[in-house]
């Protein structure tokens, strides 16, 4: 009788380490499934065994969030993705979250996999994908998400990060969130953009100042986006004994943040998502903030979390 492997669901474990950050990214989907400061947890971590919770820590591309029905347009030739969002009929964060990821690269502080995603129905073309991860003892954790175009055609990309942010309460509701976004965008019941952005001064989801999260319900894209001296549009969840700082680099255009009240009772508004993407949900019907890959040509994007406690 054949003997189980005993192989766990997310592949093989890769642990990173630097001062008193802890990290375990995963060779399924080169996923984040564990980020810790001296033992307090700044994400919503997963067994190596278990499948990431709701999206939990996934990299999302070649784009991120939803494509309406699957279906869109690129270049004049029509394309119909499978509908990984079968429910709602959608195609939902792309195509690599469920594939292996090898290591090209590995230090004690830093990992970095590759992927390359062949040619499939809906998406004919060729990406050369490359995630790093690494700690830094005093600034945290940076990832680093570079796509190249191996094929002989040019090719529509977007992507993005799925990281659960908790600063050790029991709810989000007890958090208060700095948010510096301008604008927010409305969508339907199925995630799909019901406009275009709109401002957010005077509306329930304006977080410029720090303010408490409470009962608030967000599950919204996120732009006009105000970045520091050094390029990175920073946010955070403060708790009363920690805060977690999330920044993203330039190119990420977009923020997804949900507070996860659609989620099964036992995650529910437990803790926030914030997503960096470079462009907003649907991007590839509607094209907006849509990268188009030369042959050859390659772009790199930074996101990372640092946590503190007070």
């Amino acid at each position: 009788m054949t003997q189980p492997s005993g192989l766990a669901l997310t592949g093989a474990q890769h642990d990173i380490t630097a001062g008193d950050y802890h990290a375990t990214i995963t060779e399924l989907g080169a996923g984040l499934r564990r980020l810790d400061h001296r033992g307090r947890a700044s994400i919503v971590e997963y067994e190596a065994d278990e499948m990431p919770p709701a999206g939990a820590g996934q990299l999302l591309a070649p784009w991120p969030n939803r494509v309406d029905g699957g279906r869109y347009t690129f270049q004049g030739v029509a394309h119909q993705l499978d509908l990984s969002e079968p429910a709602a009929g959608n195609a939902i964060h792309g195509l690599t979250r469920w594939h292996n990821w090898q290591v090209a690269a590995r230090e004690a502080s830093a990992v970095e996999l590759r992927h390359v995603l062949y040619g499939q129905p809906g998406y004919p073309f060729c990406l050369e994908l490359t995630a790093r991860y690494e700690l830094s003892a005093d600034e945290g954790l940076e990832v680093s998400v570079s796509a190249a175009n191996a094929g002989s055609v040019a090719a529509p990309y977007g992507t993005g990060n799925h990281p659960y942010l908790t600063a050790g309460t029991p709810l989000v509701d007890e958090c208060e969130l700095e948010l510096p976004a301008a604008q927010w965008l409305a969508a339907d019941d199925r995630g799909i953009p019901a406009g275009g952005p709109a401002d957010v001064a005077g509306t329930e989801f304006d977080f410029r100042a720090r303010r408490a999260i409470g009962g608030t319900r967000i599950d919204h894209a996120f732009t006009g986006l105000a970045a520091g001296a050094d390029g990175r549009v920073r946010a955070r969840l403060t708790g009363p004994e920690a805060e977690v700082e999330f920044w993203a680099g330039p190119g990420y255009s977009w923020l997804q943040v949900f507070t996860g009240d659609a989620l099964v009772p036992e995650r529910r508004r437990r803790a926030l998502a914030i997503e960096p993407m470079t462009c907003p949900p649907n991007a590839l019907v509607s094209g907006t903030d849509l990268i188009t890959l030369a042959p050859g040509e390659r772009v790199t994007h930074h996101w990372g979390i640092r946590l503190r406690s007070l």
